[in-house]
C-alpha cells in the first residue's frame, strides 16, 4: 500500500497514528513520507469511534494540505462512510458500494474535501479512490514476459 500511495502521489503533511505498537509498525512501511510529514502518534485514536477520529482531524491545522490517519476498525469504516458524501455522483457509486461493503485491514480511503479541517463534519467529503491490499497484485504477476 505505501508503494501505491507513492503511485497516487500521496503525500500527506501531517500523520495521524494511534498510540498502538501495531499501528506503528504499519507506520514504518510508509516511512519515510516525502517533504517530511509531522507524524502524531496519539492514544485518543486507540479504538476510536468514528466520531471521535473526526475530532483529531478537526484539530489538524489549517495549513496542511493532507491528513493521514492510521487507526481501528470499526472506527475507520464508521469514519469513511461518515465523510462518504451521500449525494456523490453516479459514477462514485459503484466505489462508495465497495466502501460500505466493509474496510479491511491495510485498505486506502482517499477523500477530497473542500472545508476546512475545523468544519469537516458527516458527508463533506468527496470519495476519490478506495484500495484494499488484494487490489494489488505483486509486481512479478502483472509484468509482462519478454
Amino acid at each position: 500500500m505505501a508503494l501505491a500511495m507513492r503511485d497516487f502521489g500521496i503525500v500527506p503533511d501531517v500523520v495521524l497514528v494511534s498510540s498502538a505498537r501495531r499501528t506503528l509498525q504499519t507506520l514504518e512501511a510508509f516511512a519515510p513520507f516525502e517533504q517530511g510529514a509531522l507524524v502524531e502518534p496519539l492514544d485518543a485514536l486507540y479504538l476510536a469511534s468514528w466520531q471521535q477520529m473526526l475530532d483529531v482531524i478537526r484539530r489538524v491545522p489549517e495549513t496542511a494540505r493532507s491528513v493521514m490517519l492510521v487507526g481501528h476498525n470499526p472506527g475507520l469504516h464508521g469514519l469513511a462512510m461518515g465523510l462518504a458524501d451521500p449525494n456523490a455522483s453516479a459514477k462514485d457509486a459503484p466505489m462508495l458500494r465497495r466502501l460500505a461493503e466493509g474496510y479491511p485491514t491495510g485498505a486506502l480511503a482517499e477523500f477530497l474535501v473542500a472545508t476546512p479541517w475545523q468544519l469537516l463534519g458527516s458527508g463533506t467529503g468527496r470519495l476519490v479512490r478506495f484500495v484494499v491490499p488484494g487490489d494489488l497484485l505483486p509486481a512479478e504477476l502483472t509484468e509482462q514476459p519478454t
